[in-house]
């Protein structure tokens, strides 16, 4: 995973728009697993909520923190 371009300061600020819950960068292992959920292996990045049960990906260093673009990890792949 490379480096983040979201600085520490904001991701300590971003919450999840659904339950309001502070949100983390996803480790290597979440996002290979959101690639293959979402066959979409040009996934940067992706912020997941403190439960864990959702996911707002992460394109061109912006976080799509948007009901529509979240990813559910929740149900099996």
């Amino acid at each position: 995973m490379s480096a983040s371009p979201l600085s520490s300061e904001l991701l300590a600020a971003l919450r999840c728009p659904e339950s309001r819950q502070p949100l983390a960068l996803a480790d290597q292992a979440t996002l290979d697993r959101l690639r293959r959920k979402t066959g979409d292996s040009s996934l940067e990045n992706a912020l997941v909520r403190e439960d864990g049960a959702r996911a707002y990906p992460v394109r061109d260093g912006f976080p799509l923190l948007l009901l529509d673009e979240a990813i559910s990890l929740d149900s099996p792949e």
